[in-house]
């Protein structure tokens, strides 16, 4: 069989496309944060990370075109090799700081932090556990790895029990989970799994690429928990509320210096850019000077929660900017998600296998710079498409 026929046999998306109905790879014409372009079509912008609202921050604009003058456009290697600059370590420390860790090292992406991490620290008779619902990025670097994966259900501490009990006792163990759930925008109940990691010998690393800049003072879900001591290795990005491009991991001086020796993902890419570099330093100092930025978005996040609610749309579970309205099946989805476009509103269409079957969903997320007018416009707009539809009160 022709290796490329199953290339030639996928018409799904372009008959979607043809159709007027496919919401992926949608090229922006103009971007201010929180509304958009496309074409000639303005949008209110409820599906991006964005969440502190930086991309647009003077001082954050400013610092990634000073490191592009100083330093130029790339460093053309990598980080092992001629591709670290003074400005990359500067920025390793001050997260360490901010993080209330040893140590942080930096990765040119966020996917990158993941794979690199987990698969330099697996090896062979070693087990990593994740929750159901962890990012795929963190699924491929378990896959990459050459240890053994078990899985729990999502946030369910008597499953991760069950697993953990049943694991060697002489066994490298790493219990990985999202600290805020990209799709659902709930949180892992670190103080349950804390307890259970140590009762079982397993290190813990909490994955907050949605969660800094957003809970526990911008700090992370094991500040928000008061556990930052227990959980042993953090992972942010820089793609969110720090408005650039990149990754880091922070944790014991020798466990990140381990990893810089060994991450694959790491040692064989190209370092981040200056001007993302200084973007995310940038950021990180926006955040402690501005701290309104992070009660903002929440209190943002808590007013659309009780409204969207109220209107009889199903939220789930999240008590962050990150608002999954569930609507179930997939077809309703993206004719709401295209309703929803057309009164100039931009959601994400979600829909298997990035969330269970039956549990399609529109995800929506707020910024700390969204307007007080722009929500109530947001609202309007779901309100209408929900009645026009009947999708109000629908369940998974």
């Amino acid at each position: 069989m022709d290796l490329f026929e199953k290339c030639r046999a996928f018409t799904e998306a372009r008959e979607a496309q043809e159709a007027g109905f496919y919401p992926y790879f949608i090229p922006l014409t103009n971007s201010e944060g929180t509304e958009v372009t496309i074409g000639d079509h303005d949008l209110i912008m409820i599906g991006s990370n964005n969440y502190l609202g930086l991309t647009t921050h003077p001082k954050v604009r400013q610092a990634a075109v000073e490191a592009t003058e100083k330093y130029g456009t790339s460093c053309t290697g990598s980080r092992f090799l001629n591709g670290t600059l003074e400005l990359h370590l500067e920025l390793e420390r001050e997260l360490a700081t901010f993080m209330g860790k040893e140590a942080a090292l930096v990765f040119p992406t966020g996917y990158q932090t993941n794979v690199g991490t987990i698969s330099s620290l697996i090896g062979r008779h070693d087990f990593v556990i994740t929750d159901k619902e962890d990012h795929a990025s963190i699924v491929d670097g378990c896959n990459m790895s050459f240890g053994e994966v078990r899985r729990f259900g999502h946030n369910d501490v008597d499953h991760l029990e069950r697993v953990l009990s049943r694991l060697p006792d002489d066994a490298g163990k790493l219990v990985v989970v999202d600290g805020v759930f990209s799709m659902g925008g709930d949180l892992a109940p670190l103080p349950d799994v804390v307890p259970l990691c140590k009762e079982y010998g397993a290190r813990l690393m909490v994955d907050d690429a949605h969660a800094v800049g957003v809970v526990g003072k911008g700090r992370g879900t094991a500040a928000h928990y008061g556990v930052n001591d227990d959980v042993d290795l953090i992972m942010g990005t820089f793609s969110k509320s720090f408005a650039s491009l990149g990754g880091f991991i922070a944790g014991d001086d020798e466990v990140v210096h381990y990893v810089q020796h060994h991450a694959r993902a790491l040692i064989f890419s190209a370092s981040m850019s200056p001007a993302n570099t200084a973007a995310a330093l940038a950021a990180l100092e926006v955040m402690r000077e501005e701290p309104e930025r992070i009660e903002r978005v929440n209190q943002i996040a808590k007013t659309m929660r009780t409204e969207l609610r109220e209107m009889g749309f199903d939220v789930g579970n999240t008590v962050t900017p990150i608002i999954p309205v569930i609507i179930g099946e997939d077809m309703p989805t993206i004719i709401a998600w295209k309703a929803l476009y057309e009164a100039g509103i931009y959601t994400n269409p979600v829909i298997p296998p990035a969330v269970p079957s039956g549990s399609s969903l529109l995800r929506t997320s707020y910024m700390a710079t969204h307007t007080d007018e722009q929500l109530e416009r947001v609202l309007a707009g779901f309100k209408e498409v929900g009645q026009r539809l009947d999708i109000i009160g629908s369940k998974p």
